[in-house]
């Protein structure tokens, strides 16, 4: 049963407020966007189920299909006849100044919205909340869910990314010296832990079951069940433009009052997905109902 309250008011947080006609006349991208009829949508491509490539080299996942229910929204909004999609890859590191300098218009992946984040740029109403969790082979003789295992060892996640910050505080925080190893993406990082170059993941459950489900060696891992915290996904807007927040949080709040959300998030997260017809078995978890704001630390 999925929660009732999944995609309540509260997940509207801090700087995803839709603003008014007051501020209809300002500068916005909506009309650079109208003048060239083409969007510029930035996406992750090793971030399966959010955001990857297909077997054609094609942009596809979670997000990224709801970036696709966004332009549609402003197509028709704007009235326009034709509207081409450019799609961008982006990294942790790179998604936000990408954003910033004007290279996208929206990042489509699974990119946190943190009060630090807030600063520099939007964000739509979430639609996903992660767990970051640990993830190890069974023979690193660590305990995901304990921290003080991983004392005078290293955790690698993906650099810029809320994941490996996160493993540095509870490092300096409880005196771990624990060596935090930045790599490019998701696939990079779970790379290091098959190849025993890192003692463990720091990754958002979502992105981590998809990673060892495909590892093709699934039972050689295992998956903390401690979160580290909570972090709500949203698709990220550029700053100080109301009139595009407008339209693009309204195209996210559809998806979520008409529940069609509901079935996006089964088709990525319990069917078979490309390119190999694996299934997560990932249903909605708790902690997708119960947690709101920028995020929650746990340990």
């Amino acid at each position: 049963m999925k929660p009732s309250s999944l995609f309540s008011a509260t997940f509207i947080i801090a700087g995803s407020v839709i603003f008014g006609c007051a501020h209809a006349e300002a500068p916005s991208r909506l009309d650079k966007i109208k003048e060239s009829q083409t969007i510029s949508l930035g996406y992750p491509s090793a971030s399966l189920p959010f955001a990857y490539l297909d077997n054609q080299q094609k942009p596809t996942g979670y997000s990224v299909e709801i970036c696709q229910h966004i332009v549609q929204h402003i197509k028709a909004s704007l009235n326009l006849p034709t509207f081409n999609i450019r799609y961008v890859p982006v990294t942790s590191a790179t998604r936000i100044p990408l954003l910033r300098n004007g290279t996208i218009d929206l990042e489509c992946g699974n990119t946190t919205n943190t009060a630090e984040r807030q600063k520099l740029v939007s964000s739509a109403p979430a639609t996903f909340v992660a767990k970051t969790v640990l993830t190890a082979r069974k023979d690193a003789g660590v305990d995901v869910n304990n921290p003080a295992s991983f004392s005078g060892k290293s955790i690698t996640s993906m650099a810029g990314g809320l994941a490996l910050s996160v493993v540095q505080q509870i490092s300096a925080e409880k005196k771990l010296n624990i060596s935090a190893l930045p790599s490019d993406n998701a696939a990079s990082s779970f790379l290091l832990v098959k190849t025993g170059r890192a003692a463990a993941m720091s990754n958002d459950d979502g992105l981590t079951y998809a990673l060892v489900a495909t590892s093709g060696d699934p039972q050689d891992y295992v998956i903390g069940t401690k979160a580290l915290l909570a972090a709500p996904y949203g698709i990220v807007e550029p700053k100080d433009d109301p009139r595009f927040k407008h339209e693009v949080d309204a195209a996210v709040l559809d998806l979520i009052k008409s529940k069609q959300i509901y079935a996006l998030y089964d088709k990525w997260f319990t069917s078979p997905i490309p390119p190999s017809g694996i299934n997560l078995k990932f249903p909605m978890s708790d902690v997708f109902a119960s947690r709101s704001g920028a995020s929650f630390r746990f340990w």
